[in-house]
């Protein structure tokens, strides 16, 4: 756990909030090295089963530090550029599920730290964007090849180039997040999403992750021979020997992650 990011278990979960709310969650060089050691930490912890991060206050993370920016050489921001990459890299190559959990305000980096997550849930109340143009800047922390791949090219283009934001009715329509639910109940939805991901075979879902992930960038027949693959790997288990069984039982499987 660090000052910055706190780092909770609900069970089998792990939450990751970020905790700068007077700041509105901005990523300074400090909150994304705190950030990543939060990650590693639940990447060295076998008993995690699924994370969800959220921010504390009116923001999930209202975009870069643009104080601490303002004062970077050509140098300095690609630096920082590559800090950014790094922690969300290291986020979504974790082997479990990630969920954000969007209260307010993506922006910039915020809305690029969402994108690193597998899906997002979002508060009614949100609103995303890509605002950088307006301040002279593009995109730095994975928000042109991202938000592409989630939204498709054209909308993407849209939301980079135009700078505009989004309300959280209009992320839904166009795929960036996944549900909308009430401020209040945000929380707990994505936290009953990572409870419905635990009780799955822990081996069949970091390995049907990685495929996914993996074969998004690959040629079709590639992408086919990476899940061929992985689903004869899979029957090496010990959860697909208690998955399949239990079911053939009629009882609820019980899986060790082996």
């Amino acid at each position: 756990m660090t000052d910055l990011v706190r780092n909770e278990r609900r069970g089998a979960i792990a939450l990751l909030t970020l905790d700068r709310p007077k700041a509105l969650n901005a990523l300074s060089s400090a909150m994304l090295e705190a950030l990543s050691s939060a990650i590693a930490e639940v990447a060295g912890d076998p008993s995690v089963r699924a994370l969800v991060l959220t921010g504390e206050g009116r923001a999930f993370a209202a975009g870069a530090d643009i104080e601490e920016m303002s004062a970077m050489t050509a140098l300095q921001a690609e630096a920082f550029s590559r800090l950014g990459h790094d922690s969300f890299a290291a986020l979504e190559a974790l082997s479990v599920p990630t969920i954000a959990a969007v209260n307010g305000f993506a922006l910039g980096g915020g809305c690029e730290m969402a994108l690193a997550c597998d899906f997002i849930y979002a508060s009614a109340k949100a609103t995303f964007g890509q605002p950088e143009v307006g301040l002279g800047l593009i995109p730095g922390f994975g928000g042109t090849s991202r938000l592409a791949r989630r939204v498709g090219v054209a909308w993407a283009k849209e939301l980079v180039l135009t700078g505009s934001n989004i309300k959280a009715d209009e992320a839904l329509r166009i795929g960036l997040a996944n549900r909308l639910f009430e401020p209040e109940a945000l929380l707990e939805g994505a936290l009953a999403a990572g409870q419905t991901i635990a009780e799955k075979g822990p081996v069949a879902v970091s390995v049907a992750k990685r495929v996914m992930q993996e074969g998004q960038d690959a040629d079709v027949r590639t992408a086919h021979a990476l899940e061929q693959n992985a689903f004869g790997l899979v029957f090496a288990t010990d959860d697909r020997v208690e998955g399949t069984g239990a079911f053939v039982a009629k009882r609820d499987p019980e899986f060790k992650g082996q």
